[in-house]
């Protein structure tokens, strides 16, 4: 997910997939909405996980439209996603988000996601731990 300097969102993902998957398989990542989403009045939205469910639960997109209809802030609206709509639907996986104040939320709710930013030349790179 970037942030340009005229305050522009983008969003893109690789179709890597998840370690073992069936080949053949359709991932999540690159189907709008689902796995990748940006709007420049909310979110831009990037997500890795069990694909099926984020394309059930169009979880880029909700993350976006909880921000912009409820008004919550974009950790809110991640966190709603990830830890309460994915797992009642039976899912898991998770996602790198920005807004348009160049706020970055890295939420998962597996055991880990491999995760980088990058913002006023700080680098920050992780794997499993949240914190």
């Amino acid at each position: 997910v970037a942030l340009d300097k005229h305050g522009n969102l983008a969003a893109g993902n690789s179709t890597g997939g998840m370690a073992n998957k069936k080949w053949g398989r359709i991932g999540d990542s690159p189907i709008i909405g689902s796995g990748t989403f940006a709007n420049n009045k909310t979110c831009a939205v990037s997500g890795t996980g069990w694909g099926e469910y984020f394309m059930r639960g169009v979880v880029a997109h909700d993350i976006s439209a909880l921000m912009e209809y409820k008004e919550l802030s974009l950790q809110e609206a991640v966190k709603k996603v990830i830890y309460e709509k994915q797992p009642n639907l039976g899912g898991n996986g998770g996602v790198i988000a920005i807004d348009y104040f160049g706020n970055i939320v890295m939420e998962f709710n597996t055991l880990g996601m491999f995760r980088a930013s990058y913002i006023n030349h700080k680098l920050t790179v992780k794997m499993f731990e949240k914190k």
